[in-house]
């Protein structure tokens, strides 16, 4: 009985490993805002943001004047650099991404180190360059302090189960071995 008891928390154990240990396809929460209709040049435009140490990305979603499309010419590109200056400003192009009839620009950035960033979001075209800056504060991928407890989390599951499996066998050995003795010595 104690032996199948064992067996299936084992298992249980095993599965929540197994699961916790697939790769995520997914960062951990969604993006968030930075700004939202804001006029920029003749664009209504929204920006937001997953800024992660090492790769972050920024999401562009453009809406023009009413009654017009986007010139076709038009290039979006993200400017990043730490607000304390000690890195030169590196600019990346936008890629575009027609979503169900919303237009949306997406950008990958490289970032160092957990800091405040400022961004700055240019849009190019023919007809004007116009562009606006902001902040984002990059967080480190993961849950942050968490990480150590989230991991290491199955492997303390494990062991306490572990311990408690030892624990009883042990004192079902003693209580079964010392009835013996105790029997033997009346």
């Amino acid at each position: 009985m104690l032996h199948s008891i064992l067996v299936r928390r084992c298992l249980l154990c095993l599965f929540f490993v197994l699961v916790q240990s697939l790769p995520a396809c997914a960062h951990n929460g969604p993006p968030f805002l930075l700004f939202e209709n804001k006029m920029i040049g003749p664009y209504k435009v929204a920006l937001w943001t997953h800024p992660d140490v090492g790769t972050g990305t920024f999401f562009v979603i453009l809406v023009p004047p009413a009654g017009e499309t986007l010139p076709g010419d038009l290039s979006i590109k993200i400017g990043v650099q730490p607000v304390s200056s000690r890195l030169p400003e590196v600019v990346y192009a936008a890629q575009r991404v027609n979503l169900h009839g919303q237009v949306q620009y997406n950008v990958q950035a490289e970032f160092d180190r957990q800091e405040f960033w400022r961004v700055r979001l240019i849009l190019q075209s023919a007809q004007a360059t116009v562009e606006t800056t902001t902040q984002v504060e990059v967080t480190p991928p993961g849950f942050g302090r968490w990480d150590l407890l989230f991991y290491a989390l199955p492997f303390l599951i494990i062991g306490l189960i572990w311990s408690r499996a030892i624990a009883r066998n042990h004192k079902k050995s003693k209580s079964s071995s010392g009835g013996t003795l105790g029997s033997l010595a009346h």
